[in-house]
């Protein structure tokens, strides 16, 4: 069975990429040093796939730990990374953190796999690094714009560091900007578990559902859209995990035609803030409570993905509704909360 290393493998995304690597044949092992995770995920990933993944508590932030992980797992056949903190306000407040939690791993994991004849890297980026893009939908050429936030800049940086080394070493990788990730595995088995007070829209909705919030503050009804509020491409996480899966297998099998490739990873259809609590609405059957505020700092008008890239070139869709999506947040939610 071929071995992947997935960083920050019992976060959101990660949980639900080392199923579908195991879906695919492949073996994880997890590093996580679980500040923005929970080990009981471990659980919830041994209850679907049905054994207990390889699991690793190392803080990346320490060089000898790395070094001495890639020195114990050397028939590693890729390395996918996830380990990065990621909310934008926390991002502004403490920007070092930011710089060193998301770019000395990231140097760190580089620097082992350098020293290896042919390395397979898949890095989790995000679109924040278009900014507010002039066109919609947002293709892979889309400039990269100066980013609103320290988060949004260690993207933007770990870009670059990762193009700039893989010119010269053996490093082949694929860039993975997302959109907006929601949803949770079919089985309510894992899903999304913010800490503290949810920064994303879904689990807040799925909380004031809940009765855990008052209700949902909706930034903003001023835009420049058919309804006021905000557009963003919501993409169910299983489909995202399985890009990774079919990423990883493109590196493998020597499709790429670049040392570094890039991807937008999304649905292809904007939907606004009030489009997706109405959605929520229907599949829940529950009334949402929601205020209008005042928009955001650094909250852009639109931002939805031009998939045909990853539609034709990597051969990957995604398939789920944004309804669907809502559904299994919903059910993990309660679930959790049961």
């Amino acid at each position: 069975m071929k071995k992947v290393l997935v960083t920050g493998g019992l976060g959101f995304i990660g949980s639900h990429t080392v199923v579908e690597l195991h879906n695919a044949g492949f073996e994880a092992v997890i590093i996580d040093n679980l500040s923005n995770s929970s080990i009981s995920v471990l659980d919830g990933i041994e209850k679907i796939i049905g054994k207990k993944p390889l699991f690793e508590k190392i803080d990346l932030r320490e060089k000898a730990a790395v070094q001495q992980f890639f020195a114990q797992h050397k028939d590693l056949v890729g390395v996918i990374h996830f380990a990065a903190s990621k909310a934008v306000g926390e991002s502004v407040e403490n920007p070092l953190l930011y710089y060193e939690n998301n770019l000395n791993t990231l140097v760190y994991i580089l620097q082992e796999l350098s020293q290896i004849p042919e390395a397979n890297f898949i890095f989790s980026s995000s679109c924040t690094v278009y900014g507010q893009a002039e066109k919609m939908p947002i293709t892979e050429d889309a400039s990269v714009q100066p980013a609103m936030s320290p988060y949004g800049n260690t993207k933007q940086i770990g870009e670059e560091i990762i193009t700039d080394t893989a010119k010269v070493t053996n490093i082949n990788s694929i860039l993975l900007r997302y959109f907006n990730p929601i949803g949770a595995h079919p089985s309510a088995e894992i899903g999304e578990l913010p800490n503290g007070v949810p920064q994303n829209l879904v689990p807040f909705i799925t909380q004031t559902a809940m009765g855990l919030r008052q209700q949902l503050s909706v930034y903003g009804n001023d835009y420049p859209t058919p309804d006021g509020t905000a557009i963003r491409d919501y993409i169910h996480v299983v489909d995202l995990a399985k890009a990774h899966v079919v990423a990883l297998q493109r590196l493998l099998n020597k499709q790429n035609t670049e040392k570094v490739e890039t991807f937008n990873l999304g649905t292809g259809t904007g939907s606004s803030v009030l489009e997706v609590i109405q959605a929520f609405e229907k599949v829940s059957g529950q009334k949402l409570p929601y205020q209008i505020v005042g928009r955001r700092e650094g909250d852009i008008t639109s931002a939805y993905a031009n998939t045909d890239k990853a539609n034709t070139v990597l051969g990957w869709k995604a398939e789920l509704t944004l309804e669907e999506s809502l559904a299994s947040a919903w059910k993990w939610e309660q679930k959790i909360r049961g």
